[in-house]
Protein backbone atom coordinates (compact mmCIF):
# COMPACT_ATOMS: atom_id res chain seq x y z
CA UNK A 1 0.00 0.00 0.00
CA UNK A 2 2.87 2.38 0.77
CA UNK A 3 4.43 1.72 -2.65
CA UNK A 4 1.16 2.85 -4.30
CA UNK A 5 1.18 6.11 -2.34
CA UNK A 6 4.82 6.72 -3.24
CA UNK A 7 3.95 6.59 -6.94
CA UNK A 8 0.70 8.55 -6.67
CA UNK A 9 0.55 11.89 -8.47
CA UNK A 10 1.06 15.00 -6.36
CA UNK A 11 -2.22 16.64 -5.34
CA UNK A 12 -1.51 19.78 -7.36
CA UNK A 13 -1.88 17.79 -10.59
CA UNK A 14 -5.47 16.76 -9.90
CA UNK A 15 -8.52 18.07 -11.75
CA UNK A 16 -8.69 21.11 -9.47
CA UNK A 17 -5.42 22.45 -10.89
CA UNK A 18 -7.03 23.29 -14.24
CA UNK A 19 -8.03 26.88 -13.40
CA UNK A 20 -4.49 27.60 -12.22
CA UNK A 21 -3.09 26.91 -15.68
CA UNK A 22 -6.07 27.96 -17.77
CA UNK A 23 -5.71 31.79 -17.63
CA UNK A 24 -2.17 31.50 -18.98
CA UNK A 25 -3.49 29.41 -21.85
CA UNK A 26 -6.32 31.88 -22.57
CA UNK A 27 -3.85 34.66 -23.29
CA UNK A 28 -1.25 32.59 -25.12
CA UNK A 29 1.13 33.22 -22.26
CA UNK A 30 0.79 37.00 -22.28
CA UNK A 31 0.42 38.70 -18.92
CA UNK A 32 0.13 42.30 -20.08
CA UNK A 33 -2.37 43.84 -22.48
CA UNK A 34 -1.19 45.62 -25.59
CA UNK A 35 -3.28 48.56 -24.41
CA UNK A 36 -2.05 49.00 -20.86
CA UNK A 37 -4.48 51.72 -19.84
CA UNK A 38 -7.53 49.60 -19.01
CA UNK A 39 -8.31 50.35 -15.39
CA UNK A 40 -11.07 48.70 -13.38
CA UNK A 41 -13.65 51.39 -14.11
CA UNK A 42 -13.04 51.62 -17.86
CA UNK A 43 -16.39 50.93 -19.52
CA UNK A 44 -16.51 48.85 -22.68
CA UNK A 45 -19.32 48.33 -25.18
CA UNK A 46 -19.55 45.83 -28.01
CA UNK A 47 -19.62 47.34 -31.49
CA UNK A 48 -22.09 44.68 -32.61
CA UNK A 49 -23.47 41.32 -31.49
CA UNK A 50 -21.18 38.29 -31.74
CA UNK A 51 -21.13 36.64 -35.15
CA UNK A 52 -19.99 33.33 -36.59
CA UNK A 53 -17.75 35.46 -38.81
CA UNK A 54 -15.65 36.29 -35.74
CA UNK A 55 -13.49 33.24 -36.29
CA UNK A 56 -10.79 32.45 -33.81
CA UNK A 57 -12.58 33.93 -30.81
CA UNK A 58 -12.40 31.79 -27.73
CA UNK A 59 -15.49 31.19 -25.67
CA UNK A 60 -14.35 33.79 -23.11
CA UNK A 61 -14.05 36.46 -25.81
CA UNK A 62 -17.49 35.53 -27.15
CA UNK A 63 -18.84 35.85 -23.59
CA UNK A 64 -17.24 39.27 -23.27
CA UNK A 65 -18.87 40.45 -26.50
CA UNK A 66 -22.23 39.12 -25.33
CA UNK A 67 -21.83 40.82 -21.92
CA UNK A 68 -20.79 44.09 -23.53
CA UNK A 69 -24.00 44.46 -25.51
CA UNK A 70 -24.73 46.67 -22.50
CA UNK A 71 -21.91 48.86 -21.14
CA UNK A 72 -19.72 46.94 -18.66
CA UNK A 73 -16.68 47.94 -16.65
CA UNK A 74 -13.51 45.87 -16.63
CA UNK A 75 -14.28 44.86 -13.04
CA UNK A 76 -17.80 43.71 -13.95
CA UNK A 77 -16.53 41.66 -16.89
CA UNK A 78 -13.90 39.96 -14.71
CA UNK A 79 -16.54 39.17 -12.08
CA UNK A 80 -18.93 37.68 -14.66
CA UNK A 81 -16.19 35.51 -16.15
CA UNK A 82 -14.69 34.66 -12.73
CA UNK A 83 -11.23 35.34 -14.15
CA UNK A 84 -8.42 37.49 -12.77
CA UNK A 85 -8.57 41.09 -13.99
CA UNK A 86 -5.04 40.82 -15.42
CA UNK A 87 -6.23 38.06 -17.78
CA UNK A 88 -9.45 39.91 -18.64
CA UNK A 89 -7.44 43.03 -19.53
CA UNK A 90 -5.39 41.02 -22.03
CA UNK A 91 -8.55 39.60 -23.63
CA UNK A 92 -10.19 43.03 -23.72
CA UNK A 93 -7.11 44.52 -25.34
CA UNK A 94 -7.28 41.86 -28.05
CA UNK A 95 -10.96 42.61 -28.67
CA UNK A 96 -10.26 46.35 -28.83
CA UNK A 97 -7.52 45.70 -31.39
CA UNK A 98 -9.99 43.70 -33.49
CA UNK A 99 -12.46 46.62 -33.16
CA UNK A 100 -15.08 44.34 -31.64
CA UNK A 101 -15.28 46.57 -28.55
CA UNK A 102 -15.09 50.28 -27.98
CA UNK A 103 -14.23 51.98 -24.75
CA UNK A 104 -16.05 54.72 -22.91
CA UNK A 105 -13.59 56.26 -20.50
CA UNK A 106 -15.00 57.80 -17.33
CA UNK A 107 -15.08 61.56 -17.21
CA UNK A 108 -12.14 63.27 -15.62
CA UNK A 109 -12.72 65.66 -12.73
CA UNK A 110 -12.01 68.59 -15.06
CA UNK A 111 -14.82 67.44 -17.38
CA UNK A 112 -17.47 67.25 -14.67
CA UNK A 113 -19.91 70.12 -14.13
CA UNK A 114 -18.76 72.66 -11.59
CA UNK A 115 -20.36 73.17 -8.21
CA UNK A 116 -21.77 76.42 -9.58
CA UNK A 117 -23.59 74.48 -12.32
CA UNK A 118 -25.06 72.05 -9.78
CA UNK A 119 -26.26 74.96 -7.62
CA UNK A 120 -27.89 76.61 -10.65
CA UNK A 121 -29.71 73.37 -11.53
CA UNK A 122 -30.80 72.88 -7.92
CA UNK A 123 -32.08 76.47 -7.70
CA UNK A 124 -33.92 76.01 -10.99
CA UNK A 125 -35.60 72.85 -9.70
CA UNK A 126 -36.60 74.57 -6.48
CA UNK A 127 -38.24 77.39 -8.41
CA UNK A 128 -40.52 74.92 -10.19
Amino acid sequence: MDSIRAHAEPTWLDADAGPLVRPYALTAGRTRPVRGDLDLITVLVAVRPPSILDGGLGSECAQIIALCQQPQSVAEIAAHLTLPTRIVRVLLSDLLDRTLLRRNNPLRATQLPTEETFRAVLNGLRSL
